[in-house]
């Protein structure tokens, strides 16, 4: 299996939303962004399948030699390996990289977070920084496209916390700052129960409503010239936020169950995305 191979793997089996995001893409950029991906995927399962803490921290240094490893042109691992076209044809900062370590380590240091001057940054080194990453490979011309990347990777992570609020309190974290329970009177053990309170869906609502400023925010600082070249983060943006949207229609029931999109509707947003950002793009080079 050729390290390319390995991450293709790794982002199928996954059945993350942003693999179908990667369709579209040319063939380079599709390699790297996958390896990107990949790359994310095991920093992260160190974090969620490894039950002993410094077992995992171990593991996370050993990612951090490899990155080392990495710029220097010596990669062991196959994700490693994949990634060395992709660093040395896009503009990827060998801190970023440690950005994203040290970020699935804070899930290591912290169960919980006291404001969300905090959590914003956790939610900046595991999604907002693979944004400006997945900016770079994407291409642009328009530095403000840099804050768009930003602004999504923060209304990603902030939909991922809702989707998975109960699931990650019964593993002992909590991605909602404390502050805001306190102001909805909520206790951190009342997220795993299995049904929410209307203080609890009070609570989500405003979960809900800060996510939807940070989409707001990201288009907003979209340039119109960037937007064909970064549709692969537009059309993560609409399942993200699709899902979302699922999330308020069936009335905050998160704690019940898992709001999931199926394939066939992640492939169709996807498509559908992909295929009106086209039509944008036409009508600016033809207007």
């Amino acid at each position: 299996m050729t390290p390319e191979q390995y991450c293709q793997e790794k982002a199928a089996r996954s059945g993350s939303s942003f693999y179908y995001s990667f369709l579209f893409l040319p063939g380079e950029q599709r390699q790297a962004i996958t390896a990107l991906y990949a790359f994310c995927r095991e920093v992260d399962d160190v974090v969620d399948e490894m039950r002993e803490p410094d077992v995992a921290r171990r593991k996370l240094d050993w990612w951090r030699e490899e990155i080392d490893r990495l710029f220097a042109g010596t990669p062991t691992h196959p994700v490693g390996r994949a990634l060395l076209p992709a660093i040395e044809r896009y503009n990827l900062p060998q801190e970023h990289f440690r950005e994203i370590i040290d970020g699935m380590q804070m899930d290591l240091d912290y169960d919980a977070y006291p404001t969300f001057t905090e959590l914003s940054l956790y939610c900046y080194r595991v999604a907002s920084v693979v944004g400006l990453m997945a900016a770079e490979i994407f291409g642009y011309e328009d530095r403000r496209t840099t804050r768009y990347a930003h602004d999504l990777g923060m209304a990603l992570q902030l939909t991922n916390i809702l989707r998975d609020v109960r699931e990650d309190a019964m593993r002992g974290r909590v991605y909602i700052p404390m502050e805001e329970l306190n102001r909805f009177g909520v206790e951190p053990g009342e997220l795993t129960l299995p049904q929410a309170s209307d203080r609890l869906k009070s609570l989500f609502d405003f979960q809900a409503r800060r996510a939807h400023e940070y989409y707001d925010r990201a288009f907003q600082r979209l340039p119109e010239v960037d937007r064909h070249a970064q549709r692969s983060g537009i059309i993560m943006a609409a399942i993200y936020r699709t899902l979302l949207d699922e999330i308020e229609a069936d009335g905050f029931r998160v704690l019940e169950r898992r709001i999931r999109l199926t394939p066939m509707r992640k492939l169709w947003i996807a498509w559908r995305t992909a295929r009106r950002e086209k039509r944008r793009q036409s009508r600016r080079e033809h207007p």
